[in-house]
């Protein structure tokens, strides 16, 4: 594919790729510490984003119990377990890299994210899934001026934008709210989240032309400070919309990471 069709850098890091992730690591369930490490490591099974590893020896207040099933994740063959806290049991929270995996992460445990109710590098939390150390977000302001539209409807004219740029993804154009047509818009209760960006404070729909567009613009109200800039501004996805940069119709990006696909093929 041409760069006159991608508007932005690929993910470059190759499934199986491991490196120490250079920070302390703690997981928690209910309140208990189930690892405390400082030997941790990335592996990626897929180019989007890393996975942490952790040695089985840095677990703390839990133990894996075997469930007897190996199943094949994205960087090798790994063998599940249920995780025990105390009294509790979550079952299948846990899988053991073995032989056919990446060397240097056998035999280290791979958590899923949603069987902790905590994960701590140093003393801040991580949402959503692992930070990767090859990926950078920048907000720059620009005075670029951005036309979204819909089936010809013009859902936002601005003069000027913050453009924020993230490894492997499409720009994003930042809108002052002034700008934006806010009576042909419906409110949800769609959040999403990011780990580079943080929680979305309102996402919105559209349901004129051939709509319901549904959740096509958001919102950071209380972005992470490394995008603080973005504060209070609203965001339309390009794969959903025209969008005109300088009077340029951009083309809209298909299979997004992260963005999963609308019936018909279309992505949301």
């Amino acid at each position: 594919m041409g760069v006159e069709s991608v508007l932005h850098p690929g993910l470059i890091v190759p499934v199986g790729h491991v490196e120490p992730v250079p920070r302390r690591l703690r997981g928690f369930v209910d309140g208990h510490v189930v690892f405390d490490t400082r030997r941790a490591l990335y592996v990626w099974e897929w180019p989007a984003y890393p996975q942490y590893c952790v040695p089985r020896d840095d677990l703390v207040e839990a133990s894996l119990i075997d469930d007897d099933r190996t199943e094949r994740l994205g960087a090798g063959p790994a063998r599940r377990h249920s995780l025990r806290v105390r009294d509790g049991v979550r079952e299948g929270a846990a899988w053991v890299w073995q032989d056919g995996a990446p060397e240097a992460v056998r035999g280290t445990v791979r958590f899923r994210w949603d069987a902790l109710d905590e994960w701590l590098e140093e003393d801040e939390p991580v949402h959503v899934h692992p930070r990767s150390p090859y990926a950078r977000v920048d907000a720059l302001r620009s005075s670029s001026r951005v036309r979204v539209e819909i089936d010809g409807v013009v859902l936002a004219d601005a003069p000027h934008c913050v453009k924020l740029f993230e490894t492997g993804l499409p720009t994003r154009y930042y809108l002052d709210r002034a700008h934006i047509n806010w009576p042909l818009l419906r409110r949800t209760d769609h959040v999403t989240r990011c780990p580079y960006k943080g929680t979305t404070s309102g996402n919105w729909s559209f349901d004129g032309g051939t709509g319901p567009h549904e959740n096509i613009l958001w919102t950071y109200g209380f972005p992470t400070v490394q995008v603080a800039s973005v504060a209070g501004l609203a965001a339309f996805y390009n794969e959903y919309v025209d969008l005109y940069v300088d009077g340029a119709l951009l083309p809209r990006p298909t299979g997004t990471p992260g963005v999963p696909a609308r019936p018909g093929g279309r992505r949301e």
